[in-house]
């Protein structure tokens, strides 16, 4: 078994955009998934691009994704890579490439001197916690993490008089 790690490039948009579909029928979310394989083409052939992603490969087949970006701590004064979402296929699962991964990134992020490799997982997936446990990672007690999606962007700038956005007038 020869595995690799390489940066996505715009000839992976296919099957990026299959893997992605892929983890939201793992977390039964499939009708979450907005983004489409024209979208991460188009994405990736940015400069930059909205976000990186490395592809693992076994013999040259793609088998996993990890997608993430970057945030800046103000507390740490660097930026963190903020791990957005890590899948391997179910049929290679097992087989050491999650770790290997979450290795490439933590390899990139001490390249690129951020201080913190951050991810959210969903409390139902106790192997996935596991999996980071067992790699040192700890839960951060305290902190609930919040969003707010198109809608309630949309909303909250109607409800404060914000006509005109593009010109900045927002009450």
């Amino acid at each position: 078994m020869s595995l690799s790690i390489r940066p996505a490039r715009r000839e992976d948009a296919n099957r990026l955009y299959e893997m992605i579909c892929d983890l939201a029928r793992y977390e039964n979310e499939e009708r979450s998934v907005k983004v489409t394989a024209a979208d991460l083409d188009r994405q990736l052939s940015q400069a930059p691009p909205p976000f990186e992603c490395a592809i693992a490969e076994i013999e040259g087949v793609p088998c996993g994704f990890a997608l993430y970006f970057y945030s800046y701590s103000t507390w740490e004064g660097s930026r963190t890579l903020y791990l957005e979402d890590l899948f391997v296929s179910p049929e290679f699962r097992g087989a050491g490439i999650g770790a290997a991964v979450m290795l490439y990134l933590a390899h990139i992020a001490y390249q690129r001197e951020c201080r913190r490799v951050e991810w959210s997982v969903l409390d139902w997936n106790e192997s996935a916690i596991g999996f980071y446990e067992r790699l040192g990672a700890k839960p951060v007690a305290g902190w609930t993490r919040y969003r707010m999606d198109a809608g309630a962007i949309e909303m909250l700038l109607r409800k404060n008089s914000c006509t005109d956005l593009a010109a900045g007038n927002c009450v």
